[in-house]
């Protein structure tokens, strides 16, 4: 993702209208359980359980005792009291979630404890997840060993918004019969133009240059307004979009200078 997302005219404030996480806050200010916002926050926490996992292991915690803390997070976020606690900041469901780890963490040993005496209960299935969403960010070792937990929880995230844009797209060509398509310029998505061959692109679909560089626009355009959506899908806020969406790209590229 480059900053040419955070510029396009594809996304406005009020956009995107009822969000997941809309959902999700209206009901925990009205005290209402509702199935819609359980639904909601389900399907949030399947999608960004990567941050959570990377925080913990960079705290320290071995690979099993993160992956029973991120099911006992969720589980406990699930519940109600962790979002009832919301800060101010709680209008970003990233931000909301970091407070509220470390928050769970001042019980992490009596949690790890029960679990170890069968009071855990199991959140979802761990392979079930891996096998959904597999990530394709490479962390660098020095970027393992140097950045701060809370530096890793944001490159999780931002690599997550990005892949499940990614993956959105595929699934919208494949539908559309156009998956060769897709997979064949899919790796110019972030390319500068300039290095873009299009003769040889053109060459390898049997269409004209000029159709390439069409459909790549297209493909482009969609996928940044696909980020815009994902973003949205996790602020309160419309008009938070675009700064998150800075704030997104601007941790990548730091990654990928580790990298």
């Amino acid at each position: 993702m480059n900053t040419e997302v955070a510029e396009t005219a594809d996304h406005s404030p009020g956009r995107f209208g009822t969000t997941r996480w809309s959902v999700v806050l209206s009901c925990a200010d009205s005290g209402i359980e509702s199935a819609a916002a359980r639904d909601a926050l389900s399907e949030l926490c399947k999608t960004y359980w990567r941050p959570i996992f990377a925080y913990l292991c960079r705290r320290g915690y071995s690979t099993q005792d993160a992956e029973d803390l991120t099911q006992d997070f969720f589980s406990s976020l699930l519940q109600g009291p962790l979002l009832k606690r919301a800060d101010p900041e709680r209008g970003r469901f990233r931000s909301l979630l970091l407070k509220a780890l470390q928050d769970l963490l001042g019980h992490a040993t009596e949690k790890l404890e029960a679990r170890k005496r069968g009071g855990g209960v199991k959140f979802v299935s761990w392979d079930d997840w891996m096998a959904e969403a597999p990530s394709q960010l490479s962390i660098s070792a020095q970027a393992l060993n140097s950045w701060s937990p809370e530096q890793l929880f944001d490159l999780r995230w931002a690599a997550t918004v990005v892949e499940q844009a990614f993956r959105r797209l595929r699934e919208e060509c494949e539908s559309r019969k156009r998956l060769r398509l897709f997979e064949t310029l899919s790796l110019y998505l972030t390319t500068d133009r300039a290095d873009v061959s299009y003769p040889n692109l053109a060459a390898i679909l049997g269409i004209t240059e000029s159709a390439i560089k069409k459909q790549l626009h297209n493909l482009r355009r969609r996928y940044r307004w696909l980020i815009c959506e994902e973003v949205a899908q996790t602020v309160q806020d419309p008009r938070d979009v675009e700064g998150e969406i800075r704030y997104l790209c601007a941790t990548l590229a730091a990654g990928a200078e580790a990298a």
